[in-house]
């Protein structure tokens, strides 16, 4: 049981990368995924996740928590909102309060029952949008109280969170997990092929340059 992972996958560039990464640690047969229906504007992200899991050839469950879009204020589940903007506390709009923190505690009660104790995510503090529920000291935070709340050892994994966008991709081409880019969903606009101006496209576009290694969304 102490073996047993279960990957947060979005169906993006990084939660992929951190799949690959569960596997190669846990062993396939010992890593599962769970992704999130939180009321996202584009549904595109599920479609992609449930590409890479079955690519992955890992069993994905996908949980349904409507909450974030009813509480609205940010780009990423209210269409009213520009994807350009800042929120009242300087944050970018693709900002979702509290995401992250409800996600894995989600993933936690899924993997409780489950006899699951790592927990990943792709959350990363170096190349970010500023959220603050990204950071290496909020995790933490989260993971002490995870345990204590439902008293049992977790372990939160977050193989990218001092690594850049340079770096993520090559720890996705050293995985073998490149060619299962072409199946991610990155663009903030929800777009397919990806819009290539967005602030996630840039990103994206900027650490495959730096890493020398072509996008293989873009081929697709």
């Amino acid at each position: 049981m102490g073996n047993k992972a279960l990957v947060v996958l979005s169906g993006g560039q990084d939660s992929t990368t951190c799949l690959w990464w569960a596997i190669d640690k846990f062993g396939q047969a010992n890593v599962s995924a769970l992704t999130f229906d939180y009321g996202q504007r584009h549904r595109i992200e599920l479609e992609c996740a449930g590409q890479v899991a079955t690519l992955a050839g890992i069993p994905q469950a996908e949980l349904p928590i409507d909450t974030f879009a009813a509480l609205g204020g940010n780009s990423l589940t209210d269409i009213r909102i520009d994807i350009e903007g800042k929120s009242a506390d300087d944050l970018p709009n693709t900002f979702v309060p509290g995401r992250n923190l409800v996600f894995l505690t989600y993933a936690a009660a899924f993997a409780w029952p489950r006899g699951i104790r790592n927990i990943v995510t792709g959350v990363a503090q170096t190349d970010y949008s500023g959220y603050p529920d990204c950071r290496a000291e909020t995790i933490a935070a989260l993971e002490k109280t995870i345990c204590l709340g439902m008293e049992y050892d977790f372990t939160i994994h977050t193989p990218l969170m001092n690594l850049s966008k340079k770096e993520t991709v090559m720890l996705a081409k050293s995985l073998g997990a490149i060619d299962a880019m072409a199946h991610t969903h990155t663009c903030y606009e929800g777009q397919r092929p990806p819009c290539g101006t967005c602030p996630a496209c840039i990103l994206r576009a900027k650490g495959f340059a730096e890493a020398g290694i072509p996008d293989p969304l873009l081929a697709s």
